[in-house]
């Protein structure tokens, strides 16, 4: 066992670090910094996620002694002991045993007087309180979103004269000259052709709104991506796949910042209205997460602790998919399904209550004029026949499909995006996607119009007042059927909305793969149904022709009477839908219910889990990640996937540092190091922290300290505690021995030590030591043979060995 004495340098259980310990130190369960993509210079935008240190009496957090005097920690607490770095991982374990520690004092002392009783009501409520404040601000933000992107979107073909802050369908709302044939048709509402050459009519006029349609377009995009590198380059993407990464315990500096907030608030309004194929539900969850970071900075018990405050921000999340579709209790599964790691009961009462008040709020903003929350809210009535099932999973496996295409290929352009020139130009190539899809929208209305509108136009039910080409049925306006549309065989309008909707089809799922992950604001959700929509739509369509064209046929025949609507094109849309935002994001019962509570159909819930689930089998047969964990991967976070199992028979002698023929392990002893010891091992090492054992000799463990907690301890020491020098020995012994006259003061650090470290064994298996990093939510775990200390296993190291053991380079779990 001599192989196992300390040494100062351990480089076989590194692979990046900082220069320099003073300014921070990279985490053993983390990954490289220097070469990440995304770009970690900016500046912090909100006090740091956990620079305060909490007041608790439960963790051993940085009492600094000597012989002659002892600083105690409870009367004076060290700033940043406790604490975490940038991109480091939080200690679950530690942090919860804090805040039950934190709780049971106020609950003790609120026995004592009247005033303690109350703080401890308040402490109590607290959490309440800042749920309702997350549930307000976040839906207010989402109104003002949806007011603005509606407006600027209609902005890029003209304005309304009566008053330029209204939209289209506002401005026309007023109008006394307007029909109901041609409600979207007012002389308030000019073109940008009547505007500049007084006339909507003939070739010139269209290659005006062509050319001005293009010039917004480009315009909007160029100042959301402009504003996004200049102020705020976390304000990218969905947000989605980092707020996973945080929420499993990883820290980010700045992601859920003020700064982020403002200009990812900003740009995702002007990335909607560019017409770029993206959506602005996948980036309202950051937003609603950057609320409810920056609000618990108001509350000491949040601003604390950091496992309390990712509580906080699963609830969030569930209100920002609240405001998203407007769908309560699909946005608080969608946190528990998709987003949350850690997931307890209380969290789920506060996060319905979030997602209550968010969307009870963007109710009473009413962005949309409806009374609704969603703009494609829409409710069917006729009922669905068993034989649908057919065409349903049809459409499941098309979103199957869909969804594997998609991550594949969006994966490897985001990977050549990172890996050459083109991601140093990020304004480019912006511009460039947005001029192409610009050009190509344009001339088909129903590229041009936004997308929301979109899926609105096809899940929409035809009756007898719609003007939509969908409607376009040849005998439409027979009312023999008491008001309800009769047999409806296609006439011109229909046919020729297939074909604009086959060639819509074909640049939405060409042109979503290279928009997602561009440096702007950009959702999947809505992309993902109107790929699913326009299919289902498609299929509906013929289905019903089908239906009307052979009613003879058994099929038919048994449910299709004469002169009855038996097929509904706008389910199939919707079923369409859910079955590709499946297959891409790999959501199944939060899916549903958030389809559910679109369309208020009850009745539809079996297609919609027979088209869910199919979508989700077909995809995971082809690929087992969905888009989030593909760039969760992709970029390297540090995140244990809770979703797949284990299944190899190795050891955690297999996975631990150091291996046979590693620099030896790197040890603290409990009584013997001075503090120019313990300072040049900080110095030479870059590892967040060290085992503390009896002896190099023995390597009986003691404990596991922290290499923050050292640095900050030591040159506190230094400051405020006389006579401490390079030569002063450490004790994290409970009591130091009397020392000769004239010697210098000791450290006394067993404050900071963590006296209970978890350990296994050496024989203990993989599969095991895996599931506990993943429960625990545990940073480091040290490894023991008959109670002595072999070697220490890291989450990043648990993560190589699941990426190799997968047949992956294990380095890709660094960033990169």
């Amino acid at each position: 066992m001599a192989m196992w004495q300390g040494a100062m340098d351990n480089r076989g259980f590194q692979q990046g670090s900082f220069s320099s310990f003073q300014n921070s130190s990279s985490d053993e369960d983390l990954m490289d910094i220097p070469a990440t993509a995304m770009d970690f210079s900016m500046r912090d935008d909100v006090p740091p996620l956990d620079r305060e240190v909490g007041e608790d009496k439960s963790y051993n957090g940085g009492g600094i002694g000597s012989s002659n005097r002892i600083m105690d920690f409870l009367e004076e607490p060290i700033p940043g002991v406790g604490t975490y770095d940038d991109f480091n991982t939080i200690d679950w374990v530690r942090e919860k045993s804090r805040d039950r520690d934190r709780h049971r004092e106020i609950t003790n002392k609120s026995k004592e007087s009247t005033w303690a009783l109350i703080h401890s009501v308040s402490d109590a409520f607290s959490g309440w309180l800042l749920m309702l404040l997350i549930g307000l601000l976040s839906g207010s933000l989402a109104g003002l979103i949806d007011i603005s992107a509606h407006w600027m979107t209609d902005l890029k073909e003209g304005i309304c004269t009566g008053g330029f802050w209204f939209n289209h369908e506002h401005c026309c709302w007023n109008s006394e000259h307007v029909t109901f044939e041609e409600r979207d048709k007012c002389p308030e509402w000019n073109s940008w052709s009547q505007l500049i050459i007084s006339t909507d009519e003939g070739a010139f006029a269209y290659i005006v709104n062509y050319f001005m349609y293009v010039l917004w377009a480009l315009l909007f995009a160029f100042l959301a991506v402009s504003l996004v590198k200049v102020f705020a380059p976390y304000a990218c993407g969905s947000g989605i796949p980092e707020i996973k990464t945080i929420l499993s315990g990883f820290i980010i500096r700045g992601y859920l910042g003020k700064w982020t907030l403002v200009i990812k608030t900003i740009t995702l309004v002007l990335a909607v209205s560019s017409g770029l194929s993206l959506g602005k539900e996948g980036p309202l969850v950051h937003v609603a997460c950057c609320c409810g970071n920056i609000l618990c900075h108001c509350f000491n018990k949040y601003r604390k602790n950091e496992a309390k405050r990712r509580e906080v921000l699963s609830a969030a999340a569930a209100a920002g998919v609240s405001v998203a579709f407007g769908a309560p209790i699909g946005g608080v599964l969608f946190s528990l399904e998709e987003v949350s790691y850690y997931f307890p009961l209380k969290t789920l009462w506060r996060s319905f209550f979030a997602a209550l008040v968010a969307a009870f709020t963007l109710r009473s903003i009413n962005p949309f004029g409806n009374s609704r929350l969603v703009l494609f809210y829409v409710e069917f009535h006729t009922p669905w026949h068993l034989f649908e099932l057919v065409p349903f999973i049809l459409l499941g496996i098309f979103g199957g499909l869909w969804g594997a295409l998609f991550i594949r290929t969006n994966i490897a352009w985001c990977r050549k995006r990172k890996t050459t020139q083109l991601g140093k130009y990020p304004v480019i190539e912006v511009l460039v996607v947005t001029a192409i899809t610009a050009i190509l929208a344009f001339p088909n209305e129903y590229t041009r119009m936004s997308t929301s509108e979109l899926i609105s136009e096809l899940f929409n039910d035809c009756g007898l007042l719609d003007s939509s080409k969908l409607c376009d049925y040849e005998n439409r306006f027979n009312t023999s059927k008491g008001g309800e549309l009769p047999d409806r065989p296609a006439g011109v309008g229909v046919y020729s909305a297939m074909w604009q909707l086959a060639l819509t089809l074909i640049l939405k799922i060409v042109i979503t793969i290279f928009t997602f992950g561009m440096k702007i604001p950009s959702g999947l959700f809505i992309p993902s149904m109107a790929v699913g929509a326009i299919a289902g739509r498609l299929l509906g369509v013929g289905m019903e022709q089908l239906a009307y064209y052979h009613q003879e046929w058994t099929v038919f025949n048994s449910w299709c009477s004469q002169g009855a609507d038996c097929i509904t094109p706008g389910l199939y849309a919707m079923v369409g839908a859910a079955a590709c935002l499946g297959g891409v994001t790999r959501m199944t019962v939060s899916l549903v219910v958030i389809m559910f509570e679109l369309t208020g159909g009850l009745e539809y819930i079996v297609p919609l889990m027979a088209a869910a689930m199919t979508s989700k089998w077909v995809a995971d047969a082809l690929g087992r990640e969905g888009i989030y964990d593909a760039h969760i991967r992709l970029n390297g976070y540090p995140f244990l996937e809770a979703k797949e199992e284990f299944a190899h028979k190795t050891l955690a002698m297999d996975v631990m540092k150091p291996r046979r023929n590693d620099p030896l392990l790197t040890v603290l002893t409990q009584d013997s190091m001075t503090v120019e010891d313990v300072e040049t091992i900080i110095s030479e090492t870059t590892y967040s922290g060290f085992p503390v054992v009896v002896s190099r000799e023995s390597q009986r463990l003691v404990g596991f300290v922290l290499r923050r907690d050292l640095i900050i301890s030591i040159e506190n020491a230094r400051k405020k505690q006389d006579g401490v020098v390079s030569t002063s020995i450490i004790y994290f012994t409970e009591h130091s021995p009397p020392l000769p006259p004239y010697t210098p003061p000791t450290l006394k650090l067993r404050n900071i030590l963590d006296l209970s470290p978890f350990t296994v064994t050496d024989l203990t298996p993989m599969e095991i030591v895996v599931d506990i990093f993943r429960k625990l939510g545990l940073r480091q775990c040290l490894v023991t043979h008959n109670g002595r200390l072999l070697g220490i296993i890291t989450k990043k190291d648990v993560l190589k060995h699941i990426a190799q053991m997968a047949n992956q380079d294990p380095d890709s779990i660094l960033f990169n």
